[in-house]
């Protein structure tokens, strides 16, 4: 590779500093740094763009399926994507649509979906957008020239004729913790996205910038969806990567790789690849139905670490059938005093001021019966049935 030609891959590092990848997106969906500015993208890296162009520039030529499947496990920007574009345009890199993908396109969509399980509305979606024809690229200039005059119409045509593009899309990510319609309809909005924002002046065809826009919406849908505990983006794209690598490691050894392979084929620490692991796990609910009856739950099989033993739940049985035996032997009063005073009724102890006002006498007075009740308590004659139950 010339030199000239590694000046400008360098050329594509296309944010300043970091980015806090925790931090929320603001309503127009750019991202706001602490002192306001704006950055162009969530999720940035540099070498494997950087690998794509090497990869393009030592054969002349890329095709879209390989920038997808490069950039598969890593959330970019659309805008982005124009930039990389570019920079493989000035380094003589020539970018060839896919014709598989029109094939794709121009398929039954129904029969595209087999093997995921439709509901009858989903069907009826999926006839009815397959009725709409598919734009040629002269109609799809012609049409975005006609947005960029306000044309609500040619909007709206544009729109409708690449919702299979969605469909096509969203059935990547199907598995994903999504039910299939919520990922067309996530698809939709970045579609809608994808129609106001097109250039067609920068040659590409509309399915091939859509693709983005499309894809970066249901990545974020299941980012902050799809979990009972959302994870962040970027978090998300590394689980993707793991997975895709132990895929990969399981068809060529035979059996589920160790987290050393992982980390070794991945280039990280072991605790790293440990740690995401354990972060990839679905919390299960305790209501899970378990067994053929469905009868029995998950959370009957797990022990209350805090709920007493049976032995002692049944020697505080006892022990409150004696007290209440014991406090028989004391008068009216003096039964309700401490019953009041130590919160033997409803758990709630109550101050001698407290009692008081519910007799309407004083807290001294109070504290004479509720003395004179605890030395009756401690008589021989009460305390034995007691005695056995103090350790």
């Amino acid at each position: 590779m010339e030199p000239e030609d590694l000046e400008k891959i360098e050329d594509i590092d296309l944010l300043d500093e970091d980015i806090d990848l925790d931090k929320d997106y603001d309503e127009d969906d750019s991202y706001k740094d602490d002192e306001g500015r704006h950055a162009q993208t969530i999720v940035f890296n540099d070498e494997i763009v950087k690998s794509i162009l090497e990869k393009g520039k030592g054969k002349g030529v890329l095709t879209i399926d390989e920038i997808n499947a490069a950039l598969e496990d890593i959330e970019i920007e659309p805008e982005i994507i124009e930039r990389v574009y570019q920079a493989a345009e000035q380094m003589g890199i020539n970018i060839i649509e896919d014709e598989s993908e029109e094939e794709d396109l121009g398929e039954d969509l129904e029969a595209s979906v087999e093997g995921i399980g439709l509901e009858d509305h989903v069907r009826m979606y999926l006839r009815e957008i397959g009725k709409v024809p598919l734009l040629t690229a002269e109609e799809e200039v012609e049409l975005a020239h006609r947005i960029e005059m306000g044309d609500e119409e040619a909007k709206r045509r544009l729109n409708e004729a690449n919702l299979r593009l969605v469909v096509s899309i969203a059935k990547r990510y199907v598995g994903r913790g999504m039910q299939f319609l919520d990922l067309i309809q996530e698809g939709n909005l970045g579609l809608l996205k994808a129609v106001e924002k097109f250039d067609y002046r920068k040659g590409f065809k509309f399915s091939t910038y859509a693709t983005w826009w499309i894809r970066q919406a249901i990545t974020r849908a299941i980012a902050d969806q799809a979990r009972t505990i959302r994870i962040p983006v970027h978090m998300v794209e590394t689980i993707n990567k793991l997975l895709r690598v132990s895929k990969q490691l399981s068809q060529e050894l035979g059996k589920d790789p160790s987290p050393e392979q992982i980390a070794e084929e991945m280039e990280m620490p072991v605790e790293k690849v440990r740690e995401i692991m354990k972060i990839r796990q679905e919390p299960v609910s305790l209501e899970t139905p378990v067994g053929e009856e469905e009868d029995s739950h998950i959370g009957d099989f797990i022990a209350d670490e805090n709920a007493p033993a049976p032995s002692e739940r049944a020697a505080y049985t006892l022990l409150k059938e004696q007290l209440l035996e014991v406090l028989e032997t004391l008068t009216p009063r003096e039964q309700k005093v401490l019953k009041l005073r130590f919160g033997l009724e409803d758990g709630r102890a109550r101050t001698l001021e407290e009692v008081g006002k519910e007799f309407n006498v004083t807290r001294e007075r109070i504290r004479q019966i509720e003395a004179k009740a605890l030395r009756k308590l401690r008589h021989p004659s009460r305390s034995k049935k007691l005695r056995d139950y103090i350790d």
